[in-house]
């Protein structure tokens, strides 16, 4: 009896009109997605004071991308990325070791699956299964590089979990990191991310614990923990911005361990159409041997568009900077001063040079955008290692 019962359940969850019932969510969430595709032609060029030959790169970053719709809360993402060159402009070092004769710009050829993920999404909780883009904060310490024709993604698991309002605690869990530098590069990881922020009148509250870990069968772990707040205000018609950050970091190796903090000091003033801000940012240094570091982040985006401090030195890192943005008709303007010194100075380096920034960016006909970008780096004392460093960007993308 009980055989039989369980075969007319098994006829039944298997009919065809249940299939069909079944399938249709489903189907309506494949059918009502959206496919986008985003579009960069950029040039560049780099001039050094040094040995190595003035670099040139035309290429076109291509982005396709396919979200699905939802279907009892799940979803998923697909997403292939290109990067070619353009009519043969390609006299430059792309980071994997082609024309080491010439300065690094690092857009090597690449085709690959930057994103593929699977998402579920309740009303307090959202969950990301996959290759995907990561981009937590300002970036300073989680982002995706987007700067670059191949930005950077993770291969892992993400949670966030919204319990009250203003209230989000995250997790992410990291396998591997698909860095800029094409598959060569990518690294295998055990990483653990923590976040969590809490939304104020006055701004957010931030508190992180990054622990990270290179996996190679090797002692490298380095584990960051810190607290954020920034936010801003109005008074007056006038808008007040303020930030304000500090970090300790521990690196650890078969070999040996460094400490070393992090600190950040930011004010801004919005008037006019016209934003100043003035900032005091520091990657602290362990006794001159090691530089606090933060390789997970979106690293063009500080200290100077000359990419002068990726890694940062030995003896740290001190940037005193002051930007200043505005609206045209047509487009918007930035034009940046960094003065850098060492944190803690050692002998023959104090002084690691100074830079100007100039960007301008515009939109146009609804689906096109184009700018040009400017960086000049002024070395500093000589045996910092550093050189006279110029930097040019022009570009067009379009995103349908």
């Amino acid at each position: 009896m009980k055989l039989m019962t369980l075969a007319a359940s098994l006829t039944l969850a298997l009919s065809p009109g249940w299939l069909f019932a079944a399938a249709d969510p489903v189907a309506n969430a494949i059918t009502s997605g959206k496919a986008t595709l985003d579009m960069r032609m950029r040039y560049e060029n780099v001039q050094q004071d040094n040995a190595l030959k003035d670099a040139d790169a035309l290429t076109l970053r291509t982005r396709l991308t396919y979200q699905t719709g939802a279907a009892y809360g799940f979803s998923a993402l697909v997403e292939f990325e290109d990067s070619r060159q353009v009519f043969n402009v390609d006299d430059y070092n792309d980071g994997l070791g082609s024309r080491p004769a010439y300065s690094v710009i690092a857009d090597p050829e690449t085709t690959e699956l930057d994103q593929a993920l699977l998402q579920y999404k309740s009303r307090m909780m959202t969950v990301k299964l996959g290759r995907q883009v990561i981009a937590w904060d300002n970036q300073r310490f989680v982002g995706h590089v987007g700067w670059r024709q191949d930005r950077q993604t993770f291969d892992g698991a993400t949670i966030s979990y919204t319990p009250m309002k203003n209230l989000s605690l995250n997790y992410g869990y990291l396998s591997q990191r698909n860095r800029i530098f094409a598959e060569e590069r990518d690294v295998n990881a055990d990483d653990h991310l923590l976040n969590a922020s809490y939304k104020t009148a006055f701004g957010t509250l931030v508190g992180y614990g990054y622990l990270l870990e290179v996996d190679d069968n090797t002692d490298n772990g380095l584990d960051t923990w810190g607290v954020r707040f920034a936010g801003n205000t109005d008074l007056d018609g006038t808008t007040i911005s303020y930030a304000a950050e500090w970090a300790t970091q521990e690196s650890d190796s078969a070999s040996a361990s460094f400490d070393a903090d992090y600190w950040l000091l930011e004010g801004g003033v919005g008037l006019f159409g016209l934003k100043a801000t003035l900032g005091y940012e520091v990657l602290g240094s362990d006794s001159g041997n090691y530089g606090f570091a933060t390789p997970l982040a979106t690293l063009h985006k500080f200290n100077g568009w000359a990419d002068q401090f990726l890694t940062t030195p030995g003896q740290g890192l001190e940037d005193l900077y002051l930007t200043v943005t505005g609206q045209l008709p047509v487009g918007a303007w930035t034009l940046a001063y960094h003065d850098f010194e060492a944190e803690q100075s050692t002998p023959g380096v104090s002084d690691l040079g100074d830079e100007w920034n100039l960007q301008y960016t515009t939109k146009f006909a609804k689906h096109y955008n184009g700018g040009i970008k400017y960086a000049m780096y002024a070395a500093g004392d000589a045996a910092s290692g550093k050189v006279d460093t110029d930097k040019l960007w022009l570009w067009v993308g379009a995103s349908f």
